[in-house]
């Protein structure tokens, strides 16, 4: 059984540019929302993120001449997938989806915000050093397990979770309360099989212990 006191739900980017109409639609996108908010009812502490990206930011095909949504450019950091403008802040697809429970969220960590830099993981953008506070924040509270919920599986949940592990917490997806773009087709599922050999958890809501 694990402690109320040392677990969070941690529900990564569930923004309307990532449901369907949004301009960077995951497929399914806001199935997760009633998953998550009845998830959410077992959980002490839920922290949530957002994708927060200024109209300049690296990741926008529109920022680069001759370049267009899912293109790549080389980056000092690896090779940066280039986007659709998404989750700008100031417009609709940036916000939360509306059916969602925002009421028990502590904490909010808004991610993706230097122009320059972009941001999958919830603890550290894309350089893969510069932390976003969460395992800061996650530590002054002792915790240990991470559960994690939201958009994209293959991507932002994919990165969280490695993270997540990678700094001591003990991690378990909720498949059900995620979806992925699987894109190319075949994808998503890698993705699941690398978080199991790496001793990552996947369960539905239905098995997750009362918290």
């Amino acid at each position: 059984m694990m402690s109320p006191d040392k677990t969070v739900l941690l529900v990564v980017d569930v923004q309307l540019d990532f449901c369907p109409g949004g301009s960077l639609a995951v497929p399914g996108g806001d199935d997760v929302v009633p998953v998550i908010n009845r998830l959410s009812r077992d959980f002490r502490r839920i922290v949530a993120t957002q994708d927060w990206h200024p109209p300049n930011h690296v990741s926008f095909a529109s920022n680069h001449a001759g370049k267009k949504p899912f293109d790549t450019i080389p980056m000092r950091d690896g090779q940066q997938i280039l986007w659709p403008d998404h989750c700008v802040p100031g417009t609709s697809g940036a916000e939360f989806h509306p059916d969602l429970d925002t009421l028990p969220f502590d904490l909010i960590v808004r991610k993706g915000t230097d122009p320059g830099l972009d941001s999958y993981s919830a603890f550290f953008e894309n350089d893969r050093k510069t932390p976003t506070g969460l395992h800061f924040y996650l530590e002054g509270f002792k915790v240990k397990n991470v559960y994690i919920a939201g958009l994209a599986l293959d991507f932002c949940v994919y990165y969280s979770a490695m993270d997540a592990l990678k700094l001591g917490f003990q991690t378990t997806i909720v498949e059900d309360a995620c979806r992925g773009i699987d894109s190319p087709a075949g994808s998503l599922n890698a993705r699941l099989e690398e978080l199991r050999k790496a001793g990552i958890r996947i369960l539905n809501a239905a098995n997750v212990e009362g918290s």
